[in-house]
């Protein structure tokens, strides 16, 4: 796979499963509907898989080492990847109550950047296990901050 398309790809998926992972979650603590918590994913989709593919490009282009077509496949990825990943979300949101689609969602997004991180750690030779559990963790401290931190709004506005 080309370098640029990897390097969008990757970014694209890590950025849309713990974004989205984080919004959801947040938004489900916060207030319980449905209706916000899609609005949410279909937010991140759109207008965070737009502003992750810039940023990509801008990054790219600031290193005056990459072509054209190159940056533009990084953006292109970036773009492509976050807004499937982050809509795979909605359909635990659609076909289950909120609550379980929120457990589904997390396994399903935590799985998913387990297989990748250690599908990319055996690609460049490193310890599958750590790097699995590095970003696990962070995965899993995203999840609880966002709960907590809709908890706590809810608390305040309720």
């Amino acid at each position: 796979m080309r370098i640029s398309l990897k390097t969008g790809f990757s970014f694209g998926l890590t950025s849309g499963i713990i974004t989205t992972l984080g919004l959801i979650v947040g938004l489900h603590a916060g207030t319980n509907s449905q209706i916000a918590v899609i609005g949410g994913v279909l937010t991140i989709a759109i207008a965070d898989s737009f502003s992750d593919a810039l940023g990509i490009h801008v990054s790219q282009e600031s290193q005056d080492r990459h072509s054209s077509r190159s940056i533009w496949e990084a953006t292109i990825a970036t773009f492509l990847s976050k807004f499937v990943f982050a809509l795979t979300f909605l359909a635990p949101i659609l076909f289950f109550e909120l609550s379980t689609a929120i457990l589904i969602s997390i396994v399903w997004g935590l799985s998913t950047l387990s297989i990748f991180s250690f599908v990319i750690a055996r690609q460049q030779k490193e310890d599958p296990w750590k790097v699995v559990a590095e970003h696990l963790v962070i995965g899993l401290a995203v999840v609880l901050i966002t709960h907590f931190t809709g908890d706590w709004i809810a608390t305040i506005f309720s």
